[in-house]
């Protein structure tokens, strides 16, 4: 299992919602398998074909990834997640204020006077998302999805193929 793969809970949180195979085109490759790999694309960048071997042919990726995003299956996968956590009482409703409402004096658009803050080590960043729950953290995984999904749409071209 890499470091950002999917864990064992957020696996089991999220497939029951997963789409079943019709069995008139043979068997999928394992869904896990393959959302790791979206996952590990939608997080570093990287070219389609330059995925590691371990998520499998990355034309089947592609393809998954593809239709999903054409079948608004993530949306479905995003908003029953929600539904699922929702019902659990693990959803914060935290409120948000616009910025357009808040006032700030003139002279606080200037520039940074402190110097930016130094980078945490390696374990920072899993230090800090160990409180949240399995709900959150496959919730926040899937709006990653869903969001680059909508960017792809909104460009009117699929993701490209091609490697560079």
């Amino acid at each position: 299992m890499g470091r950002g793969d999917l864990t064992d809970a957020e696996w089991e949180r999220l497939r029951p919602f997963l789409p079943v195979s019709n069995r008139r085109c043979g068997r999928w490759r394992d869904h896990r398998q393959v959302i790791d790999g979206i996952l590990h694309r939608v997080r570093t960048g990287v070219q389609w074909r330059d995925l590691p071997e371990r998520f499998g042919p990355w034309t089947t990726v592609y393809e998954r990834h593809r239709l999903w995003s054409a079948d608004g299956t993530w949306e479905r996968l995003l908003q029953q997640v929600q539904a699922a956590a929702d019902a659990a009482g693990e959803i914060d409703r935290d409120i948000a204020v616009d910025s357009t409402i808040v006032r700030a004096h003139q002279h606080a658009a200037g520039a940074r006077t402190d110097p930016p803050p130094v980078p945490g080590s390696k374990g920072a960043e899993l230090a800090e998302h160990q409180d949240e729950t399995a709900w959150q953290c496959l919730h926040a995984r899937l709006v990653e999805v869903v969001l680059e999904v909508k960017a792809w749409a909104a460009r009117g071209a699929p993701s490209p193929a091609k490697s560079t």
